[in-house]
């Protein structure tokens, strides 16, 4: 297990998650820094339209980096914990961007990555490691499916 997967696994074991729980999230250059595992995001749309994890990861830094955004995360899937993950980096299905501008703008920062749209809210409930927007901020989400 490489330094980055490593550091990711110790974030998550610091949780302490029960099963039942909605799956957490992680900040994104903890999922994505050093991530080289296509199949850890969007396994179903890589190779056909999704665009290479690290075209993700540089596309959410600089949504990360604008001043209307206060947070990007990565939503893990519900199988995070599996036992099967446990060297590598666990599957994610969603990443969420906190921001105060409105759902068409986010929508414009995400062309040709072949989402399947852009959502408000927390599609399984508020994991409880997320934080609360601020205010005038709200919470977006975006999936491959």
């Amino acid at each position: 297990m490489d330094l980055m997967t490593q550091s990711l696994h110790e974030y998550l074991g610091s949780l302490h998650w029960e099963d039942d729980e909605v799956p957490p999230v992680v900040p994104l250059g903890l999922f994505f820094e050093g991530n080289d595992e296509e199949e850890s995001i969007a396994p179903n749309q890589w190779g056909y339209g999704r665009p290479s994890i690290a075209s993700l990861y540089n596309r959410f830094k600089e949504i990360a980096a604008r001043p209307d955004v206060s947070d990007v995360y990565v939503g893990l899937h519900q199988e995070w914990c599996d036992p099967e993950y446990a060297d590598t980096f666990p599957p994610a299905e969603t990443v969420f961007i906190v921001t105060s501008a409105d759902k068409s703008q986010v929508e414009s920062w995400l062309t040709d990555l072949e989402t399947d749209g852009v959502l408000q809210g927390w599609p399984h409930g508020k994991p409880k490691n997320a934080p609360v927007p601020a205010k005038g901020h709200q919470v977006y989400w975006i999936s491959w499916d």
